[in-house]
């Protein structure tokens, strides 16, 4: 991240939601990528899972799920770790991997080593929503634990793994949001050139996204 004397000079550029998004580093979007899970997540998995073991696991993840969405993400957190420690190896183990990254991000002192440890361990798979989702909650803790390349790359990621499943390739949600976010962290370095070009793709890949409808002042400001 540049230094705090350049973000400032920066932040004067931005309107509020802009300069919320780098103080508290996205944990804004954190909570969308977590409605993702909640509402994808369990039915994915469950309607893949036939073996004993993986029904209950599943049982387990889906109590702790309706403790996270009800904003109980100590209560949570407990649960996703005994699932994680109880059924390693099955498909609901490795989802509680995303939501325990989670729970930590969204604690009231959000602890960000932490959620990259656990974030980091859920394995990916080819699905339109879940994978993508994930990877943006990556990127994001990446950005909390100033690793700000990875975080880049993390939302890069999203956006391709969210366009891969859509139609005409190109995705409307996961993937707009991703390529704005690296942009503007690519802009609050400096990197200027960079952010421009996701700016630009943007505008001409994502035209009937919400944010099209905004792109034109991000490409104007990373110009000057």
């Amino acid at each position: 991240m540049a230094n705090k004397k350049t973000e400032g000079t920066y932040e004067e550029t931005l309107n509020k939601p802009e300069v919320l998004f780098l103080k508290y580093k996205n944990q804004f979007i954190i909570a969308v990528v977590a409605v993702v899970a909640i509402l994808g997540g369990y039915m994915l998995y469950s309607n893949l899972i036939s073996e004993p073991r993986e029904n209950e696991a599943s049982t387990a993840l889906a109590k702790s799920q309706t403790l996270f969405n009800a904003q109980q993400y100590d209560q949570a957190l407990n649960g996703f770790q005994t699932i994680q420690n109880d059924y390693s190896g099955t498909k609901a183990g490795n989802l509680a991997n995303l939501y325990v990254g989670l729970c930590y991000a969204h604690q009231a002192k959000p602890n960000w080593a932490k959620a990259m440890e656990n974030i980091e361990k859920f394995s990916t798979s080819d699905d339109q929503e879940i994978s993508p989702a994930s990877q943006m909650a990556l990127g994001d803790i990446y950005a909390n634990n100033n690793q700000n390349d990875k975080a880049v790359a993390a939302f890069k990621k999203a956006a391709d793994m969210a366009n891969k499943h859509a139609l005409d390739n190109v995705n409307v949600s996961i993937a707009p949001i991703a390529m704005k976010k690296a942009g503007i962290l690519l802009e609050s370095e400096g990197k200027k050139t960079e952010a421009l070009e996701i700016y630009k793709q943007i505008k001409k890949t994502y035209v009937n996204s919400p944010i099209y409808q905004e792109i034109d002042k991000y490409i104007e400001r990373a110009s000057k």
